[in-house]
């Protein structure tokens, strides 16, 4: 799969005479009532109302002339709120206008058109026949547009398309052609590095692949490593899923997609850090060769770890990759997966629970997604239940016995494996969008795409 993707951007220099979106503040009833001008009561009979999201074409000559888009001031940082864009402008070349707001409005516009033109279909070449123009000095918006659908693809790709090794095939070339320093390990290699990890993979006839990757914009910048779940398919292992659960799990490569399209981006905004990028790619199958409940598994930290459930896997995939980040001592560990359905119980699809041992770099996340309209909520790293992740025949359980707070135990597995004194960060995300929402369309989805972005942007070497 490629990441060189084209999205419905043109150049001005392309459409010298495009038609006009008026974005205006739903507060602004002088500069709507001005837009209006006489078709105000012919506009108003046919059910325009200025409201948060209201949409309307504006008369011209020979037909639709130019059109409006009302927002409410307080979402004007929020890309969905002009994804309706994406679905409902007519074709041809359109330029976007922002009345009595900031410059960054306009960016934001632009990302939310993109997102919400975003489609996917197994074998089917994107072409557009809408399009906005966008300033040469866009780039930013650009690379934000080209990470959220390479990620988004990467999701909604079906499992048969998209094994272990095609997803880290998918990484190297990638981040390759960015002039990152890449490597897939394999085989008998992967098994003694990630022994834990490989016995995941052990129940496929897909084995297993973990892609490390380097990328630095100076000697000297923050180092921060990422670490993604890259699940191409969970079946739940011996602990079968249920038909109704295993529905979406192409969808557990989330964490990787992820992160992968954050590297993407920040290499090509050339973003001031220092990044490594590791991926567990794998799929929990069944078989004669699969790890089955009541085994225990040897870690690259040394910890042994009884399986109590072998639909906890995630955990399994990721300590091995922690521990081996942690290794190199960078300034931070970022993780991220589609790991608990608890978490998803506690938040619901929108929003990534956060954990972390780090106020200061939990802290700066969460306001990065504030700022980007990418939210995410922090979750205690509840010491109290570190007793229920105990094994009587291994240093740790990979689940607990109890039916409640499984997206905190989850977070405590992981953090057995970060050292004391290392900064780490854990995402629980969903990845998918449940139903078609403006600039959000149902499938996989980047969550906290834009907060990690901008996170690193503002991220600087820990003390």
């Amino acid at each position: 799969m490629s990441s060189h993707i084209q999205l419905p951007f043109v150049s001005v220099s392309e459409a010298p005479t495009p038609r006009v979106v008026h974005l205006v503040k739903v507060q602004d009833d002088k500069t709507i009532a001005g837009l209006l001008g006489e078709h105000a009561s012919f506009l108003t009979a046919q059910g325009f109302k200025a409201k948060d999201g209201a949409f309307t074409l504006l008369p011209g000559d020979g037909g639709a002339g130019a059109a409006l888009l009302c927002v409410d001031e307080v979402r004007l940082n929020d890309p969905t709120a002009f994804g309706v864009l994406g679905t409902i402008l007519p074709e041809g070349d359109w330029s976007l206008l922002p009345h009595g707001m900031e410059s960054a409005v306009q960016e934001t516009a632009l990302l939310g058109f993109a997102m919400g033109t975003y489609q996917y279909r197994v074998g089917v070449v994107r072409s557009f026949t809408t399009r906005l123009v966008v300033p040469d000095e866009a780039a930013t918006i650009t690379a934000y547009a080209k990470a959220n659908w390479f990620g988004r693809d990467l999701i909604n790709t079906p499992a048969n398309l998209l094994g272990p090794k095609d997803l880290a095939l998918s990484a190297y070339r990638a981040l390759e052609n960015r002039g990152a320093d890449v490597r897939i390990v394999e085989g008998d290699d992967l098994k003694a590095a990630y022994p834990c990890l490989a016995e995941v993979g052990e129940g496929s006839e897909r084995k297993p692949a973990v892609v490390v990757a380097r990328w630095k914009a100076r000697e000297g910048a923050p180092r921060l490593s990422l670490v993604g779940k890259g699940v191409c398919f969970d079946t739940g292992g011996y602990d079968l899923k249920p038909a109704a659960g295993m529905l979406r799990m192409k969808k557990d490569m989330g964490g990787a997609a992820l992160l992968l399209a954050v590297m993407c981006a920040a290499i090509d905004l050339q973003l001031d850090v220092d990044l490594e990028l590791r991926l567990g790619c794998v799929e929990n199958s069944v078989s004669g060769h699969a790890m089955r409940p009541g085994d225990v598994l040897r870690t690259r930290s040394g910890k042994t770890v009884e399986i109590g459930n072998t639909d906890a896997e995630g955990r399994l995939v990721l300590c091995d990759l922690i521990t081996e980040a942690a290794e190199s001592a960078p300034d931070y560990i970022v993780d991220a997966a589609t790991l608990t359905g608890a978490a998803r119980v506690a938040l619901g699809p929108d929003l990534p629970a956060v954990f972390s041992n780090s106020d200061e770099l939990a802290q700066l996340l969460l306001e990065s997604g504030s700022d980007t309209a990418d939210a995410l909520w922090r979750l205690p790293l509840w010491h109290g239940y570190d007793a229920w992740l105990d094994s009587k025949i291994a240093d740790v359980g990979n689940i607990t016995s109890k039916p409640m707070a499984g997206a905190i135990t989850a977070a405590l597995y992981l953090q057995r494996f970060v050292p004391a004194r290392q900064n780490w960060l854990h995402i629980d995300t969903y990845a998918w969008n449940d139903a078609n929402s403006p600039g959000r369309p149902e499938g996989g989805e980047t969550l906290a795409l834009r907060a990690l972005l901008k996170m690193i942007t503002n991220i600087r070497r820990s003390s």
